[in-house]
């Protein structure tokens, strides 16, 4: 059933929309001042928190600065206490002194109220340690001054037997020097220079440049050497480079140094170098042992031979590298615990290094005035193949004249690196036949007989 509306009954309820509409709008109004008076509260509230926040904070760092401030002003009368207590005499000698040492002992720290005992100790550390050294430097002066008088004593008892050997007769050494001077000993003194520096000196320079130039003489051969080596396979992509380090030995290294010392501003030419008795007495020391002291010949002649041949001056040894980078893969101080093959490649190398070495011989030069000829007796009969070729091929590098004795299984390993052979016959070892091929010779006849 439907039921039919007039005019009259639409209005009232149009009127109440309206009325509705009105209210909704006005309520969502009053919302939007809500919410923005609710932000305005959390934003002052946060703000709240963060005043009350940093109110604690420098409430908390006003008390701390208060508690220093008051341990400052504790010191700074402790200190103002000190330096009362301090004599005016002592603080116009020392304290420019400790300024002067401040950089040096304190380096760059700057210097605060609360560091100040930490600094105060670190200058006591460094003030100690300072007068500790120049304690041990004045006690090593002391100790030298009074060996200096023990041994004057003792090389002329005569004249000091008087005078005790102690610091506190200074004096009387004095005297005695003042003494020698009076008697125009400085004279003679200079005169015995002059003839040091012109005759032993110079002789011993001499000495030690003769030597100096074998060390180098040795060091450039072996670079020679070592050019070629680098150009020979030892193994696949590896190659031998011979080192000389020097030699560490006791003896050695004194005997150097006792040259050094003979030699050292002995040459200048400066009349301020003082070469008196101690200079004479270096070189006298070495002069006696190469000639043989009393009682010591023996060992001194076994020590000259040792201290004056250059070779014992060095360590040798050979570093096995990789071609590509020169990185070290293996080095040889000796052949202890290697293979055999291992040990005859080495062996090949320190003899055809030797052989460079001895006669002075140029790698890779066909023509020269040196000597290069050499035999080599039951070549290569126990060693392996691959050594064999190695050596012939560092023989063969050296341009050597070979003259190779061999059984006749080892021919196939010789036979590229020979010109002629020679076959040695003996009927029932009574008398033996010989027999001269070239080596083209040899080959046509072994090419015959195998067809």
């Amino acid at each position: 059933m439907f039921q039919h509306f007039g005019e009259q009954d639409w209005k009232p309820l149009l009127l109440a929309i309206e009325q509705l509409q009105r209210e909704k709008e006005a309520l969502e109004a009053a919302s939007d001042l809500l919410q923005e008076l609710q932000g305005q509260l959390e934003v002052l509230t946060r703000a709240q928190a963060g005043t009350d926040e940093d109110i604690s904070r420098h409430t908390t760092e006003h008390a701390k600065l208060s508690e220093r401030q008051d341990q400052a002003r504790r010191q700074l009368a402790d200190c103002a206490q000190l330096l009362d207590a301090t004599p005016v005499p002592a603080r116009e000698l020392y304290f420019p002194l400790l300024r002067q040492l401040q950089p040096e002992a304190l380096g760059e720290h700057k210097l605060t109220v609360e560091s100040c005992d930490n600094r105060k100790k670190d200058m006591r550390n460094f003030l100690q340690t300072r007068i500790d050294a120049d304690s041990k430097k004045i006690a090593s002066l002391r100790d030298r001054i009074i060996n200096a008088m023990s041994d004057y004593v003792t090389a002329w008892p005569l004249d000091t037997r008087e005078v005790d050997v102690s610091i506190n007769a200074a004096g009387e050494f004095g005297k005695m020097l003042a003494a020698l001077q009076a008697d125009d000993l400085p004279r003679f003194a200079q005169r015995f220079k002059e003839l040091l520096n012109e005759n032993t000196i110079r002789e011993i320079a001499g000495f030690q440049s003769q030597l100096k130039r074998e060390r180098e003489t040795i060091r450039e051969r072996i670079d020679i050497i070592n050019r070629s080596l680098h150009d020979i396979d030892y193994n696949p992509n590896r190659y031998i480079a011979l080192e000389a380090e020097p030699n560490l030995d006791a003896d050695l290294r004194d005997f150097q140094a006792d040259l050094r010392a003979c030699t050292e501003g002995a040459l200048t030419g400066s009349s301020d170098e003082e070469y008196s008795e101690a200079k004479f007495l270096q070189v006298k020391t070495i002069i006696e042992r190469f000639r043989g002291r009393s009682g010591s010949a023996e060992v001194d002649k076994r020590w000259t031979r040792k201290v004056t041949d250059v070779r014992n001056w060095f360590v040798f040894s050979a570093s096995e590298r990789w071609r590509e980078d020169d990185r070290e893969h293996e080095h040889y101080t000796d052949a202890g615990g290697k293979s055999g093959g291992q040990k005859e490649k080495l062996a090949y190398t320190v003899l055809a290094a030797s052989l460079a070495y001895q006669f002075g011989l140029e790698w890779g030069v066909v023509r020269s005035r040196s000597f290069r000829f050499v035999v080599i007796d039951e070549a290569f009969g126990r060693g392996s193949d691959e050594s064999a070729r190695y050596g012939l091929e560092l023989f063969k590098r050296m341009n050597l004249q070979l003259l190779i004795v061999t059984p006749l299984q080892k021919i196939h390993i010789i036979e590229p690196y020979v010109a002629g052979l020679g076959f040695v016959h003996s009927e029932e070892g009574r008398q033996s036949m010989l027999r001269c091929l070239s080596i083209e010779q040899y080959q046509a006849e072994r090419q015959a007989r195998s067809a």
